[in-house]
């Protein structure tokens, strides 16, 4: 059965980062930005555009946790699970990196692409939702959209 849904493929989409945690030899956090993140056949995928320790840190300990967060919704997801960091000729690998040009540009190297066997996936809700009268996703959008300064395009 599939670990991610149709909402959570949409939050990864829509997300315009999300932040990925790996673990330091000398057992602190490493938590690294994404503006690469993909779904991809109930696996997630990141590009190493500029990471070299997350990179080090998942060759010594695949363990990985990530957080995607729609910033307009105030919600998202934590994904847990295992890192795998793809063998160039991977075609998997092609994929993440020819989608890391098309949206980006030529000019950004992919020195790896990581697979992520998502084991755990967790709801993140902002407690707006719980405690701010009359909270809903789209009241949430539209004072977060004002908030930022980001208008909606017709």
């Amino acid at each position: 059965m599939p670990i991610l849904t149709t909402d959570m493929l949409e939050v990864i989409q829509r997300a315009l980062l999300s932040f990925v945690a790996t673990v330091n030899e000398d057992g602190t956090p490493n938590l690294s930005p994404k503006a690469s993140l993909i779904a991809r056949d109930d696996a997630l995928f990141f590009a190493d555009i500029a990471s070299p320790q997350t990179i080090e840190n998942l060759r010594r300990n695949p363990a990985i946790s990530i957080n995607v967060v729609d910033v307009f919704t105030r919600r998202g997801y934590r994904f847990n699970g295992m890192a795998r960091i793809l063998p160039t000729a991977d075609p998997e690998r092609t994929y993440v990196a020819e989608w890391v040009r098309r949206t980006n540009g030529s000019d950004y190297p992919v020195n790896h692409v990581v697979r992520i066997d998502v084991r755990e996936a967790l709801s993140l809700l902002s407690p707006a939702y719980r405690f701010g009268v009359g909270a809903s996703q789209e009241a949430l959008r539209e004072v977060y959209m004002a908030k930022y300064g980001v208008r909606k395009q017709d």
